[in-house]
């Protein structure tokens, strides 16, 4: 009997050449589909914590795809909302996770007594051939139900030219192609004319900052950062309980949902209109305030005052939001026991009802350690289940006693966090 023996480094080229195959098909079925711009879709989110509407606005060709064109349907399934793009034969060339502000109003007291619009926006690449536009919104039990359709013909001469507002754009970092790498677009709010060095000063030393934290130490290679330098009237948000009204470029605000420390803006498209200078997976704005605040959304953008002396951590804990959809890992005494409804998993990877644990970070745990896990100094250092987390005082979990996404103190994200973040950033970066 004869023995074929294959070497690892035969191996290690044959898995090459059939992932450099693998990836000139994707890119093949981008050209095939799409062109190299973007096109998007402007829209208000009506409704109030019982129901909610789609309402067209308007279809905005813009000239820069920077998202991926190899991974272009969406495996990660995170997300409040998902968007999915349909050829002629009804199959899915297109997919997006992605939360938005109302979906988090909806929770509040406000949205049971009123029905209000907030602005929306979702980016794509421009199709080359009519499709169908779907969206997709979670139900009470977890699962994606459509809640709009729309036929778009891409020719269809009342879509409007779009990047009208065109500011100088910087490289922060530079590190590939758009499309091959995890773009982040920083905006500036409340920087003037004459603060845009202090602008750019920020955003390289926020750049820095963060390859100080695992696991972007390890992915610093897969990013690129832009800088938009598009100047605001004036250097101040707005602080309604105090009576301070600014003229920012985006009038961001405190007090969101009655919120002191949350500072965000309703604007969603005006952020996309200056978001579209540059390509990017994700929108960071960078507020020129010293008072304490900012506040993220999954696929939406990132908020974060550069004045305060915790501003660098409000940075790192705002990004897991915003990229990897991860939870606040604190809970409240108060009214948000219906945040999460009960006898449902979470979708957000670093916390749960224990209804699906095996879905999350249930093999981390050594079998030694109690579920629940008694939130005692002798567990402080270990993966747990621990008690408070998503707003959530009781009944939903986190992975450990402490975290950046728990306190600014903590300095760390958890190995459940990590796996997230990392799973996001080499989805987008393929």
């Amino acid at each position: 009997m004869g023995y074929f023996f294959i070497s690892e480094t035969f191996m290690k080229g044959i898995l090459f050449i059939l992932f450099v195959c693998s990836s000139l098909f994707a890119q093949d079925n981008f050209n095939k589909n799409f062109n190299d711009k973007t096109l998007r879709f402007d829209f208000y989110h009506v409704g109030n914590s019982e129901s909610e509407q789609i309402v067209f606005d308007e279809l905005i060709e813009e000239p820069i795809w920077g998202g991926p064109k190899i991974n272009l349907i969406d495996t990660l399934n995170l997300g409040a909302y998902k968007v999915a793009l349909l050829n002629g034969e009804n199959e899915i060339i297109y997919s997006k996770g992605f939360s938005t502000l109302f979906k988090e109003w909806q929770a509040t007291r406000e949205a049971k007594e009123l029905t209000r619009a907030y602005s929306g926006a979702i980016i794509f690449p421009y199709p080359k051939r009519n499709v169908t536009l779907k969206l997709y919104s979670r139900n009470k039990e977890n699962n994606f139900e459509e809640i709009y359709s729309l036929n778009i013909d891409p020719t269809n001469y009342f879509i409007r030219k779009g990047n009208d507002e065109k500011y100088e754009t910087d490289k922060i970092k530079y590190s590939g192609n758009p499309s091959e790498k995890y773009d982040i677009a920083f905006i500036p709010e409340g920087y003037t004319a004459d603060e845009m060095d202090k602008f750019i000063s920020d955003c390289n030393l926020l750049t820095n900052y963060l390859f100080e934290y695992a696991p972007f130490d390890q992915l610093e290679s897969e990013f690129n950062f832009w800088a938009i330098k598009a100047p605001s009237q004036e250097s101040i948000c707005d602080i309604p309980a105090d009576s301070i009204w600014g003229n920012t470029l985006l009038n961001s605000s405190y007090y969101t949902f009655d919120s002191e420390r949350y500072l965000m803006t309703e604007d969603y498209q005006k952020v996309c209109d200056v978001a579209s200078n540059a390509p990017y997976d994700q929108i960071y704005i960078l507020a020129n305030s010293k008072k304490y605040g900012g506040g993220a959304i999954f696929n939406f953008y990132s908020l974060t005052v550069t004045n305060d002396p915790k501003f660098k951590e409000i940075f790192i804990h705002e990004l897991g939001h915003g990229l990897a959809g991860l939870a606040d890992e604190y809970g409240y005494d108060n009214s948000f026991e219906n945040f999460y409804p009960k006898g449902v998993e979470p979708w957000e990877k670093n916390i749960t009802t224990l209804n699906n644990f095996s879905s999350k970070w249930e093999n981390d745990i050594d079998s030694s350690i109690p579920v629940p896990t008694p939130d005692e100094q002798k567990y402080e250092d270990i993966i747990g289940v621990f008690e408070g987390g998503g707003y959530v005082a009781k009944g939903v979990y986190r992975p450990t006693h402490n975290s950046i996404m728990r306190t600014l103190e903590a300095k760390e994200f958890n190995k459940p966090s990590k796996q997230a973040i990392r799973e996001v950033i080499l989805f987008y970066s393929k």
